[in-house]
């Protein structure tokens, strides 16, 4: 029955992409068209291109995992204050992307920085297609740009890792009791006033792997537990995938060298603009409107890559 919903809707899908063809077409034919119908016509034309995108998009996500929701995290790299602040203004686009989309989100871990920015992230995101759209954003993240934190105002280089996690209830295999070390803290950064005079942070550690994650955003350490096991289910996942399966990326080894090496996209503030994705070569000078959240055309063109 789930397999027949899944059917259906891709046809329903169809037909509704069909019927707005049609009826475009027909406004496109009138005899007299007038200017405020014209306007209509190409704003419809180009939400129906929008659409027909992500329904492209659906097609190119076929692996049992993509439809699935996800774990995002980010970390900064080399940079030190500018690399914290970098990594919350990824942290913002992300928000700002998943909003975009109408995707709900959890935001499970997050550590602030010492002078500016954050030094850790851990977001959920919950929505159809999640883990397949957001898996273009795995890798090193760089900006260039003149830095508030020098007092000469020199130009500075930052990195910022993301990974992305796709997010499992079922497991082929058993998490054992015996193989997690479970510690409890006092969350850190804003949260009122009882978040930190008790330990509600929770930080599980998975012994055999070495696996580490946390949760400390909310106030109930048995919500904070049930939140680290599900962070802990999805990196475990994605560990035994990439063991299994030769061809994946080692992404547990770009967390050592969050630098040059692995990243994939840049993002230039000075002495020019530019955002560029140096696995498909899309780029854009519009720097702002990506920090607000505008990835679907990077998202795109990774996914259409890597089916050639």
């Amino acid at each position: 029955m789930a397999e027949i919903s899944r059917q259906q809707a891709w046809l329903d899908s169809t037909r509704e992409i069909q019927d707005q063809i049609d009826l475009l077409k027909e406004l496109i034919q009138l005899p007299e068209l007038d200017e405020k119908t014209a306007q209509e016509v190409i704003q419809e034309t180009k939400l129906l291109g929008r659409r027909i995108q992500d329904y492209e998009l659906k097609l190119l996500l076929n692996k049992e995992e993509d439809s699935k929701n996800c774990i995002l995290t980010i970390h900064p790299g080399a940079g030190g204050n500018e690399s914290c602040d970098w990594a919350e203004m990824l942290f913002r686009m992300y928000l700002r992307w998943i909003e975009s989309r109408k995707f709900k989100y959890r935001v499970i871990d997050l550590l602030e920085g010492e002078v500016a920015g954050i030094k850790d992230a851990t977001i959920e995101v919950l929505g159809d297609y999640a883990y397949g759209l957001l898996k273009a954003e795995i890798g090193v993240h760089r900006m260039v740009r003149l830095s508030p934190f020098d007092a000469n105002n020199r130009r500075h280089t930052s990195f910022v890792s993301v990974f992305v996690y796709p997010e499992v209830e079922d497991l082929s295999f058993e998490i054992k009791e015996d193989d997690l070390k479970i510690d409890t803290f006092r969350a850190g950064g804003h949260g009122g006033q009882n978040v930190n005079k008790i330990s509600s942070a929770v930080r599980i550690t998975h012994l055999p792997t070495g696996i580490i994650v946390q949760s400390q955003n909310e106030r109930s350490q048995l919500q904070n537990r049930n939140n680290a096991m599900r962070v802990l289910r999805a990196r475990l996942y994605n560990h035994f995938q990439r063991i299994e399966d030769e061809k994946m990326n080692k992404l547990e080894e770009q967390k050592t060298d969050i630098a040059w090496g692995h990243q994939i996209r840049s993002y230039i503030f000075h002495p020019y603009k530019m955002v560029k994705d140096h696995r498909t070569d899309y780029e854009t000078s519009q720097v702002e409107d990506v920090m607000d959240g505008n990835l679907d055309d990077f998202i795109y063109a990774y996914l259409i890559r890597k089916t050639k």
